[in-house]
């Protein structure tokens, strides 16, 4: 078992960084689609084509997190990955907006799917003080992921055309998904607890107290994946309409997520210390007064340095929902209540495109969506603050404990 437990969060960290790229590929290939004319695509059809993939990760989330309580996390980890991945690359010769944007609904199923299961699995082998630690430390993989698409699109658009984007997020599966039909281990957790019923699996949610935490973890998460994508889709577009070139707005699009990687590391042993609900309440205040002072006409290294630590603090804040979520319930219920968290929090995965669109559409994306995203990031930490605060010191309801994630 200790071997098998070195593999788990490699292997688990590098399906979350396909993940990221899907995060950040639309971001990247918008501009051109746009600018192009390609399918006669607008910034309303933009978005409903993002919209469409982002239903699908929700629909993903919500059926697959459960049923990763019912069937185990690693035959679901690997169908999940390997169906994203497939979609992925077709993405690659849709012949038009239809059947692009069904692809990406179809890929959007297994990416729902994926990162719950990947956290639930990491959270399952880590030790009893390092829970937090572990879940933002896969999540690296999934900033890495947004960073590398970001480099590749500047690396290989100009010169071979948007298509290969997909191409290249899909090529890595050829690689993991072997890898992990043959070592990823299953979760001693899972193999040990009563089997439940996808009902009483919910049910528990909602149960000793649970209900508003629950909640709580639903809103902060809708708001938070509000930023998350709405910054990732159109920060570019955004900054482009300030009168940065698109090289420049790529570039920050890959600083904000430079940013995110180092707050993931900080925010995790932060929460780890001095508990991860008062860490993720003033991640998200923090995130609040940095997304507004983007509003402010700034030097370009000061620019830099304000997307950079609006990164740190963004998206780390919405990593830490998903660790306080996975401290929060039971082992036989634990990917369920992460899936639904991310489930309901891909609405605000919907809407955060949606209202950069809006706000482009309408002239005023710049400045007054710093302003929006930076209100948004403030409701965030008020929901948060209340939930219930998970036991400082005891290790998680179902936790193995004794194997940290990535040694035995």
């Amino acid at each position: 078992m200790g071997t098998s437990a070195r593999w788990v969060l490699p292997l688990c960290w590098t399906a979350v960084l396909l993940d990221g790229f899907d995060l950040v590929v639309l971001g990247t290939v918008l501009p051109v689609l746009l600018e192009d004319g390609v399918w006669g695509m607008t910034p309303a059809s933009a978005s409903l084509v993002s919209t469409v993939g982002l239903l699908g990760m929700m629909i993903g989330a919500l059926v697959i997190g459960t049923l990763t309580d019912l069937v185990g996390r690693r035959r679901v980890l690997v169908l999940s990955v390997a169906g994203f991945s497939v979609f992925t690359a077709l993405c690659a010769v849709a012949p038009s907006m239809l059947v692009f944007g069904l692809l990406r609904f179809l890929a959007g199923l297994g990416l729902g799917g994926c990162l719950p299961t990947a956290i639930t699995l990491v959270t399952e082998f880590a030790r009893g003080d390092r829970r937090s630690s572990a879940t933002t430390t896969i999540m690296t993989g999934y900033h890495v992921g947004a960073v590398l698409t970001a480099l590749l699109g500047l690396l290989l658009i100009p010169g071979l055309g948007w298509r290969t984007m997909f191409v290249a997020g899909a090529l890595p599966a050829l690689v993991l998904v072997p890898l992990m039909v043959r070592y990823l281990p299953e979760s001693r957790v899972f193999t040990a607890q009563t089997r439940v019923q996808a009902r009483d699996s919910i049910a528990t949610l909602f149960r000793g107290g649970m209900a508003v935490s629950t909640i709580a973890f639903w809103v902060a998460s809708f708001l938070g994946l509000i930023l998350v994508y709405g910054l990732n889709t159109w920060l570019p577009q955004i900054m482009r309409a300030a009168g940065y070139p698109l090289g420049a707005s790529l570039g920050l699009l890959l600083t904000l997520n430079v940013g995110a990687v180092l707050g993931l590391v900080a925010g995790g042993r932060v929460a780890d210390r001095a508990g991860v609900k008062g860490s993720t309440v003033f991640w998200f205040l923090a995130a609040a007064v940095l997304l507004a002072l983007l509003s402010v006409r700034l030097p370009a290294a000061g620019l830099y340095a304000a997307v950079l630590m609006a990164g740190f603090f963004v998206f780390s804040a919405q990593t830490l929902v998903y660790a306080f979520v996975g401290r929060a319930y039971p082992a036989a219920s634990r990917a369920t209540g992460l899936g639904w968290t991310t489930g309901i929090g891909r609405i605000g995965a919907i809407t955060g495109p949606l209202l950069g669109g809006a706000l482009l559409t309408a002239g005023i994306a710049y400045p007054w969506g710093f302003y929006a995203f930076g209100a948004i990031s403030a409701l965030a930490a008020v929901a948060i603050a209340a939930a219930a605060r998970p036991a400082a010191d005891s290790p998680a309801p179902g936790s193995e404990h004794e194997v940290t994630a990535g040694r035995g």
